[in-house]
């Protein structure tokens, strides 16, 4: 049995490797650990621990390590931190392989624990560009892994370019389009299961949901741009659910200017949520009007559902797109327009430019057969 890592360290990331975790552990040759810190262990970012444990998935090992997400010190020692932690788990428990997913400043933490003990590394997601740091953490990541599971064509010719051999790069798909495939309508109160704050809108109305992060690039302007969303929403009279932020730099400010703004408007038909599981998130984006914000959701998941979906601002910048998209700038009256020209565009086509719903397996299948491979080139004999 080849024992399988997976370090998972933000709700994000959970999304992003779910079906994989399950095609692991269903996997006849291979046994599953994971491993959760970072933001993936506070309450207000989004807990991933209940959610684990609901799908009888185990929990090698928790890292709390999650310093003051404000501060760019900080996110240097939180990552730190992590190398610290992972090589002690690696020593003692000796994975074959190691998962590391996508492009959040503490997946580094991994690969470079990994890669300094020989341990291979799978890397999840390398070769997409975004234009905001998280390029240079997934291409540092890139660079030192040995095994890449990319979600398009375009990301595989990219790594390509950047020098990686073919034969490790590996187009699956994204796994978290697995979860769109396999959705089934099914019918649940956001409000009676996650509670939340604000009014709560008709959601048999038509409503936008939002998700808008801070561009970590951009921090300082982080409460003026989710305040110029929040305007835009308000203006068109809309019913909104929405989901906070994401544990990044320029957080705070985005949570302040939501804050602020629910105070002075709390008669506006918006709900605010701070996580919720994905097939409930999944329910409410195939039910909704459109897509507002600036996560990958609406360029990711959207696409596959045909969801329309305005992304604001420059964080997704470089990220391959379907034609659901409309981007903006991040001023209240460029939102205001495209959500409107989306609005009366209604729903696309479904594409499949991030996968045909079959990663999870089509990932464990791959670590059952080239981690031994890999193993033995880097390992001496």
């Amino acid at each position: 049995m080849r024992k399988i890592c997976v370090v998972i360290t933000a709700r994000a990331s959970y999304s992003r490797i779910k079906t994989v975790l399950t095609a692991i552990q269903a996997h006849p040759r291979l046994t599953l650990q994971i491993v959760v810190t970072g933001s993936a262990l506070v309450e207000r970012f989004g807990n991933i621990i209940p959610h684990l444990e609901a799908q009888n998935l185990p929990v090698s090992a928790i890292i709390p390590n999650l310093l003051d997400v404000e501060n760019t010190t900080a996110s240097a020692k939180t990552t730190g931190l992590a190398v610290i932690e992972l090589a002690t788990f690696f020593a003692n428990r000796r994975p074959d392989l190691v998962v590391t997913v996508a492009d959040r400043y503490e997946t580094i933490a991994t690969a470079i624990a990994a890669v300094n003990m020989n341990i291979p590394l799978a890397h999840v997601q390398g070769g997409e560009t975004t234009g905001n740091i998280d390029d240079r953490i997934r291409n540092s990541i890139s660079q030192l892994a040995d095994l890449h599971f990319v979600a398009t064509e375009n990301a595989r010719d990219r790594l390509v370019r950047m020098g990686l051999s073919r034969q490790k790069v590996h187009c699956t798909g994204c796994p978290s389009i697995d979860l769109v495939y396999r959705h089934k309508d099914f019918y649940f109160n956001p409000y009676e299961s996650y509670g939340g704050v604000g009014t709560q809108p008709d959601l048999n109305a038509p409503y936008l949901v939002i998700l808008q992060h801070p561009v970590t690039t951009e921090t300082g302007h982080s409460k003026w741009q989710i305040g110029n969303t929040l305007h835009a929403i308000a203006a068109l009279n809309m019913p909104g659910i929405w989901f906070w932020p994401n544990a990044d730099s320029g957080t705070a400010g985005t949570a302040q200017g939501i804050r602020a703004f629910r105070e002075q408007h709390p008669d506006l038909p918006f709900h605010f949520f701070k996580n919720m599981e994905s097939s409930h998130f999944i329910q409410l984006l195939k039910n909704c009007a459109a897509f507002v914000g600036n996560s990958s959701v609406g360029i990711r998941e959207c696409s596959a559902l045909g969801v329309p979906a305005v992304n604001i601002g420059s964080r997704q910048r470089g990220r391959e797109r379907g034609p659901n998209v409309l981007d903006c700038l991040p001023n209240t009256e460029a939102i205001a327009s495209a959500v409107q020209h989306q609005l009366a565009h209604g729903h696309y086509q479904q594409v499949t430019l991030y996968g045909r719903g079959d990663a999870g397996e089509r990932i464990a299948e791959q670590l059952a057969t080239v981690p031994l491979i890999l193993k033995k080139h880097l390992l001496p004999a």
